[in-house]
């Protein structure tokens, strides 16, 4: 009779859970972390208001467009919509307009949908509550856990790119990060610490925006590096 062959253990990927995280290692980040923010986090306008309707427009011009470029923009923008309901108010190829030249031209269309749905089923507020924010076309999971945690001070995890490359690096260092999303969302939400979900995200995502880079990252000044499973980092 024919036996099933055998299936090699080291074949199967090694797992990236929370649950498997060393707890100091894990509050050694936490604590770098929070430190390299509160000496080195951007100063960004956006960090200077929690109102859900400005941090929602600040992260919708994010996505795909460096900081430099949304700055002046996000200002011009909130000056001629500074609610959510002169928004939903406007005319879509007057908000397009407003947007350019950011590119990625379909935004404009979303963030103006998004206001036209709040003003008509949530009384002209964004919701809170993740399962509504998701629901909204346009907001995907890391953009709710942003508004969640900028807006309404809420423990969520994000993910975007940066954050992606950060938490791989440190705790995986091998692989291709992007088969592994649904494992790095969990180890997210699992690194935050209570209460402080706010400024362990915006650190999160400097970090990766001025430390831990895509290309030549700064591995010699970074505070992780002792227990960085990825240093030193190979760009090449």
């Amino acid at each position: 009779m024919t036996r099933p062959a055998k299936t090699s253990k080291q074949s199967k990927p090694i797992p990236l859970l929370p649950a498997k995280l060393d707890r100091g290692i894990k509050r050694r980040f936490q604590i770098r972390l929070l430190k390299w923010y509160d000496q080195f986090g951007r100063d960004l306008p956006w960090r200077r208001t929690a109102d859900p309707y400005r941090i929602l427009v600040s992260e919708v011009m994010l996505q795909q467009t460096q900081v430099d470029r949304v700055i002046p923009k996000y200002h011009e923008f909130l000056e001629k919509y500074p609610t959510l309901r002169d928004l939903a108010e406007a005319e879509p190829d007057d908000v397009r307009e407003t947007w350019y030249p950011l590119g990625y031209n379909v935004r404009p269309y979303r963030l103006h949908s998004i206001a036209c749905e709040a003003v008509a089923h949530y009384g002209g507020k964004i919701p809170r509550d993740a399962e509504q924010l998701q629901s909204m076309k346009g907001i995907g999971r890391y953009t709710a856990g942003a508004v969640r945690s900028f807006a309404f001070q809420e423990d969520a995890p994000i993910l975007d790119t940066n954050v992606m490359r950060v938490l791989h690096r440190i705790f995986a260092g091998t692989g291709d990060p992007k088969t592994q999303k649904s494992k790095l969302w969990a180890l997210s939400e699992a690194l935050i610490p209570k209460g402080k979900g706010y400024d362990f995200n915006q650190a999160l995502m400097d970090f990766g925006a001025v430390v831990c880079t895509a290309r030549s990252p700064y591995c010699l000044y970074c505070p992780m590096r002792e227990f960085c499973k990825a240093y030193p980092v190979d760009t090449k």
